[in-house]
C-alpha cells in the first residue's frame, strides 16, 4: 500500500513537470475610422510607352572654313544669338592681302578692257570706210583684207579683255568670300550650347568651334521596338511626360518616323514635336505614350500603396479585419489609381490611405 501511494505521487510530480503553463493570448490593437477600398478590375487605355531624349529641332556645329589663328570669341555657353551675328573672328591678314591683289588685278583688267574697246572701235570704223572704198573699187582686195584682219584681231582682243575682266571680278568675289569666312557667324537665331575653342587656337577648315541650337523648337526623339512601330501614326498627338516637369501634361505631335531601323537594337527612331516652352532644354529624359486601344487591369488607389525600402505593398484586410502588409508588383498609374500586376486578387479589400501608420496585425474598423 505504501509503495502504491509513492508511485502515485511520483507520477503526479512527473506530470506536473512535463506540462507547460498556458498564457492568455493578447487581443490585437484596434484602429478605428480606417477607410477601405476594393481591388477592382476595370477597362483602361492600353499605352505603348517609349523613352527618349529631348533635342532641339535644329542644331548645328559652327565650323571654321579657313585656316588661321582665332583672334576673338565673342560668345559663351548660354548666350542667345541672332542669325548673322559674328561669333568668332579668325586672323584675316592673308585673306585681306589676297583681296587687295584681286582688286588690283581687276583694275588692270578694266583698263585693258578699255584699251581693247578703243582698238575695236577704231578697227570697226576703219573697216566700214574700207568697205565703202572696196565696193567702189577704190582699194585693192589686199588692202581690204588687211583692214578686215586688223578688225578681227581687235574684236578677239576685246573679247579676251572682257573675259579677263570677268575673271578678275570673280577673283575679287572669291577673295571677299574668303575674307568673310574669317567672321564665323550664327546660322540662325538660337543659343550657344557648347564652346570648343578659345582665343589663340588655330582654326582649320571643318574644325567645329561652337554649337548653336534653335531654342524655339524642341522635339522628343524616342525609340520604338520594330514589333510595336505599327501603333505609331505620323501626325498623331501623343502624351509626353518629362521627368524634369513631372507635374506638367505635355502633348506632342509625331512629325517623323525614321524609315530605317537600327540593326543593333531592332528599333525605329520616332520624333515628336513639343509645344514651345522656355523651360525646355536639350538632353531632358522623357516618355511618349502611343495608344494601343484598351485592356483589363486590376486597380487600387494610389494612396493605398506604402513603400518599404525598395518594395511596395498594401495593407490587405480579410474578413477577420486583421490588416496584413502584402508586397505587390505595380504597373502603370491611371489617374488616381495604379495597376497591380501581381500579389493581389480582384475583390480583396485594402486600406485606402494608410499614410505612415503601421497597421500590420491590427484590427481595423
Amino acid at each position: 500500500m505504501k509503495q502504491t501511494i509513492t508511485a502515485a505521487l511520483l507520477a503526479f510530480a512527473l506530470l506536473g513537470c512535463s506540462s507547460e503553463p498556458r498564457t492568455a493570448q493578447a487581443a490585437p490593437e484596434t484602429v478605428n475610422d480606417v477607410a477601405l477600398a476594393t481591388a477592382q478590375r476595370a477597362t483602361i487605355p492600353d499605352w505603348l510607352e517609349a523613352v527618349g531624349t529631348v533635342r532641339a529641332a535644329q542644331s548645328t556645329q559652327v565650323a571654321a572654313q579657313v585656316m588661321g589663328n582665332i583672334v576673338a570669341v565673342n560668345v559663351r555657353e548660354g548666350d542667345r544669338v541672332r542669325r548673322g551675328q559674328v561669333l568668332a573672328v579668325i586672323d584675316d591678314a592673308q585673306p585681306r592681302a589676297a583681296l587687295d591683289r584681286a582688286q588690283a588685278a581687276l583694275l588692270a583688267a578694266d583698263k585693258d578692257a578699255v584699251a581693247a574697246e578703243a582698238d575695236f572701235t577704231l578697227a570697226e570704223s576703219t573697216l566700214k570706210r574700207y568697205q565703202n572704198l572696196f565696193d567702189k573699187k577704190s582699194v585693192s582686195p589686199q588692202e581690204f583684207d588687211e583692214v578686215k584682219a586688223r578688225f578681227q584681231a581687235a574684236q578677239a582682243r576685246r573679247e579676251l579683255a572682257h573675259a579677263g575682266q570677268q575673271q578678275a571680278r570673280a577673283g575679287v568675289a572669291e577673295a571677299r568670300t574668303q575674307l568673310d569666312y574669317t567672321r564665323v557667324r550664327a546660322p540662325f537665331d538660337g543659343a550657344v550650347t557648347e564652346k570648343r575653342v578659345d582665343t589663340g587656337a588655330l582654326a582649320a577648315p571643318g574644325m567645329p568651334l561652337l554649337t548653336v541650337e534653335d531654342t524655339r523648337h524642341y522635339r522628343l526623339e524616342a525609340t520604338v521596338d520594330e514589333s510595336q512601330i505599327g501603333y505609331v501614326k505620323l501626325g498623331a498627338a501623343v502624351p509626353v511626360k518629362l521627368d524634369a516637369f513631372a507635374d506638367r501634361n505635355i502633348t506632342g505631335r509625331v512629325t517623323q518616323i525614321v524609315p530605317a531601323a537600327d540593326p543593333s537594337s531592332r528599333s525605329f527612331l520616332v520624333k515628336a514635336e513639343l509645344p514651345a516652352d522656355p523651360d525646355l532644354r536639350s538632353g531632358l529624359f522623357g516618355r511618349a505614350r502611343f495608344s494601343r486601344g484598351q485592356r483589363q487591369a486590376l486597380l487600387v488607389p494610389r494612396s493605398a500603396v506604402v513603400t518599404r525600402g525598395q518594395l511596395q505593398g498594401v495593407y490587405v484586410v480579410p474578413q477577420d479585419k486583421i490588416a496584413t502588409l502584402r508586397y505587390i508588383t505595380l504597373g502603370r498609374p491611371d489617374q488616381d489609381r495604379i495597376e497591380v500586376l501581381s500579389g493581389l486578387q480582384g475583390g480583396e479589400q485594402v486600406v485606402a490611405n494608410p499614410g505612415e501608420r503601421d497597421l500590420a496585425g491590427k484590427l481595423v474598423r
